[in-house]
């Protein structure tokens, strides 16, 4: 049985090499077994509440996902992984040779919520990267998952790789508490993929480090010297899935934009074409009373929805327009649809969000769309790396020192 060595030795092509070829038998495998897949899925789906549409479609698993899942391991077989790359190397004067080398992690916790797809998407990054996995799902998805990280364990063994590279883990919740602290399995990183209660739960008792993969609330603003249509087409696209956390939250019009009520009315009606609520602010919500309701409280200002709703608001100017998403997204993405280039430039220089557009939907933000292959998690934390996390991002570094009998003193 083979052991891969994940300290990213010079040897770290052969690892690349080895893990291709898992990779390979994962992506025929879900071929092969397509239909079991989505008979075991209908299961899941089965238990599932059926008017919950947004966990409904996370939770389903049809022939599309897995093209996408099998596109996805395609995409990153062909990406070359910088493990064991040199950041950096010199040789000092006296001998002693110093270089700086992306190595992995060593091994990474997932946590995922009503989404199986996570199973392969997250874990082919983190393999990639040369890290070793432990995978840990919702309930919901329970059957599904286990189908799925079974054909890891085919596709780790065809290839005579060690079975415990990646390892799905069926918890209870209060073993799952007790290994987010570190009680029964060791692991460098954490990486929660669900709400805000999922990710409190790393926070608060895992010992590693934990990498946040934040709300969204993103917020598109339509500028004085905005492209109505496309200002239009591009709210609308933001809202046509409810379920990711790249949707659209809220939608903020310049004061100064030409017919401002009547523009705030096409939106509304466009929302509320495709299933959306629509609430805003004072002047949104009487510029058309019947289709806007009011925004009850701020605190849906912070809110990330995950459902068919939006707000419409009015800022001021283009700073009132930055100082308001700055206060309220949850840095994830923010977009302007504006003709002026310099004020395109300014909102997403000063924007502080981990993706930022121009004349684009936020809907965009995403390891695949971003030329990844897939992404691990999309974090909204500046440590170490913003937005959708590929094979690159799931690395640290370590220095390899070479001398000969060399000492300090």
């Amino acid at each position: 049985m083979m052991a891969l060595d994940n300290n990213a030795k010079p040897d770290a092509a052969t690892n690349e090499h080895c893990l291709n070829r898992v990779l390979e038998s994962l992506a025929r495998l879900l071929g092969e077994h397509r239909a079991d897949i989505i008979d075991i899925n209908s299961s899941d789906l089965a238990a599932c509440p059926q008017d919950d549409m947004v966990i409904y479609d996370r939770l389903k698993v049809d022939d599309a996902k897995i093209d996408r899942m099998i596109a996805s391991i395609e995409h990153v077989i062909a990406l070359s992984s910088p493990a064991g790359s040199i950041i950096s190397a010199h040789t000092r004067t006296d001998g002693l040779r110093i270089e700086n080398r992306r190595v992995p992690f060593g091994t990474i916790l997932i946590i995922f919520e009503a989404r199986p797809d996570v199973c392969i998407e997250a874990a082919i990054i983190a393999l990639k990267a040369g890290n070793r996995i432990l995978l840990k799902g919702g309930k919901e998805a329970r059957g599904t998952n286990l189908a799925l990280s079974n054909l890891w364990q085919l596709a780790l063994k065809e290839n005579g790789v060690d079975p415990s590279f990646v390892r799905y883990l069926d918890l209870t919740r209060d073993e799952t508490r007790a290994l987010i602290s570190g009680e029964a399995d060791k692991f460098d990183l954490v990486i929660p993929r669900g709400g805000e209660a999922l990710i409190d739960l790393a926070l608060k008792n895992s010992k590693a480090p934990v990498l946040v993969s934040g709300r969204g609330n993103n917020f598109l603003f339509i500028d004085a010297e905005a492209d109505l249509g496309m200002a239009l087409k591009i709210a609308i696209d933001g809202k046509s899935r409810l379920s990711v956390c790249n949707a659209l939250d809220k939608v903020l019009l310049h004061r100064e934009l030409p017919g401002l009520d009547s523009v705030i009315t096409k939106l509304a009606e466009g929302f509320s074409d495709i299933g959306v609520t629509v609430f805003g602010d004072e002047i949104a919500s009487s510029a058309d009373p019947s289709a806007i309701r009011p925004v009850e409280s701020e605190e849906v200002w912070y809110e990330e929805f995950l459902s068919a709703k939006i707000v419409i608001g009015v800022a001021e100017n283009l700073d009132d327009a930055i100082e308001t998403i700055n206060k309220y997204s949850g840095g994830h993405s923010a977009a302007i649809i504006s003709a002026n280039a310099a004020a395109a430039e300014r909102f997403m220089r000063e924007v502080d969000s981990a993706a930022v557009y121009h004349n684009a939907s936020t809907r965009f933000t995403d390891g695949g769309e971003f030329g990844l292959g897939a992404e691990i998690a999309i974090s909204t934390q500046k440590l170490h790396f913003r937005g959708p996390l590929g094979v690159e991002h799931l690395l640290t570094n370590k220095w390899f020192v070479y001398g000969n009998g060399h000492v300090r003193n």
